[in-house]
């Protein structure tokens, strides 16, 4: 049974650690503990009943309670295995910044990190270029690079552009 364990908000890395102390400890039954990425304030926990469920977060620091109703695997299903997003921005990219300091303010990629979904950007009117590091969510592509263009087949060749 999957059992839903409210937390105080940023501390879910901290009460997992501390309820899967309790359960070792006291050879609770319970099989998984997890904490879905996206989901703020809320610990997923499998147990073989409720009331194992509730001797394992009992009084614990940065827990708030234990939503007695159990859950289906169907219901989390999409939290448990997210799709990686398709990042479409290559280093080159004529980009537009989206959110404050610098909102809508043009800069050129640098690098990208797809780990960190991070891009570093220089900015265009700035007398100084200086990479300014930027989650990815807050920039928008306003020009392809040539080599991305090419690449993707999508303009011109070199040798088109030599025959005009």
């Amino acid at each position: 049974m999957i059992f839903v364990v409210r937390v105080t908000a940023n501390k879910e890395e901290q009460a997992l650690d501390l309820i899967a102390t309790r359960v070792e400890k006291k050879g609770l039954y319970v099989f998984s503990i997890a904490r879905p990425h996206g989901l703020r304030g809320y610990i997923l926990i499998e147990a073989l009943d409720t009331e194992n469920a509730e001797r394992a977060v009992y009084n614990l620091p940065y827990v708030k309670g234990l939503i007695t109703k159990s859950i289906n695997y169907k219901d989390i299903e999409g939290m448990m295995q997210p799709v990686a997003a398709q990042i479409n921005i290559e280093k080159g990219d004529i980009v537009e910044m989206l959110s404050e300091p610098f909102k809508r303010e043009k800069a050129k990629v640098v690098r990208i990190d797809k780990v960190k979904e991070e891009a570093v950007v220089e900015l265009l009117e700035a007398a100084v270029p200086i990479p300014v590091t930027v989650k990815i969510d807050n920039i928008k592509v306003i020009r392809r690079s040539k080599e991305g263009i090419e690449a993707a087949g999508l303009g011109e060749t070199k040798e088109e552009e030599e025959k005009k």
